[in-house]
């Protein structure tokens, strides 16, 4: 029975998501899937809650519903409603989805569980490193972003509102997101992991001032 609901979930979001181009494509939904399971390895979990929720955790994404919050809610809901899932547990996946996306780097995004946490560090972990770099600057692709422009000012957003309101350029994000999530994750797999892939970002990001013949901005905090 959960793996009928799961293959069933599984060609529901591929179907989806299938022309996506801004980095919350299917494939982006299978790894963090396949993240999260290796992170249940090491944690006590409800693996099959945290495979639903990795599945599920970009539909009602407003980046994929015209930046409208309330729109994305909806079609989550109604999504969720066409699976034979108890009330308990879609009031649980809603939950979780909730808490995985980051909101600004002044909003502490707490996680009410062990499955949050799984899946929250999951999605992080897809933002970072080569594959984050790669979706950076498809997402950025996708909304007419510049790749970069000199003397930029880069915000550490208070709340949800400015952070998703910003409009600033690609290499931009990895100072006012990207760098920030090596230190937001929850499972000692994940904080492992996060060190590689944030290495890597900083040698890409100190490559490409080379080339530009540009400083890097300079954040204590990195």
């Amino acid at each position: 029975m959960k793996g009928e609901i799961i293959n069933r979930v599984e060609a529901k979001v591929k179907a989806f998501l299938a022309n996506d181009a801004s980095g919350h494509d299917w494939w982006h939904i299978q790894r963090v899937r396949k993240n999260a399971l290796l992170l249940c390895e090491t944690e006590k979990a409800d693996v099959f809650l945290v495979e639903l929720a990795a599945l599920v955790h970009d539909i009602g994404d407003y980046k994929l519903h015209e930046g409208d919050e309330e729109k994305g809610r909806c079609f989550f809901d109604a999504f969720l409603n066409e699976f034979e899932l108890s009330e308990e547990l879609k009031e649980k996946i809603k939950q979780i989805v909730s808490e995985v996306s980051f909101k600004g780097a002044n909003v502490y995004t707490s996680t009410s569980c062990i499955e949050s946490a799984i899946v929250q560090d999951a999605d992080r972990l897809d933002a970072i490193g080569a594959i984050g770099i790669a979706r950076a600057f498809a997402f950025g692709g996708s909304r007419n972003r510049l790749m970069f422009e000199p003397n930029s000012i880069y915000q550490k957003h208070n709340d949800f509102e400015m952070y998703k309101n910003a409009k600033g350029n690609t290499i931009g994000h990895f100072y006012e997101k990207l760098l920030l999530l090596k230190n937001r994750m929850n499972t000692e797999s994940a904080k492992k992991e996060a060190i590689k892939r944030h290495q890597f970002m900083k040698q890409f990001l100190n490559q490409f001032f080379e080339e530009w013949g540009e400083l890097p901005p300079t954040f204590q905090a990195y």
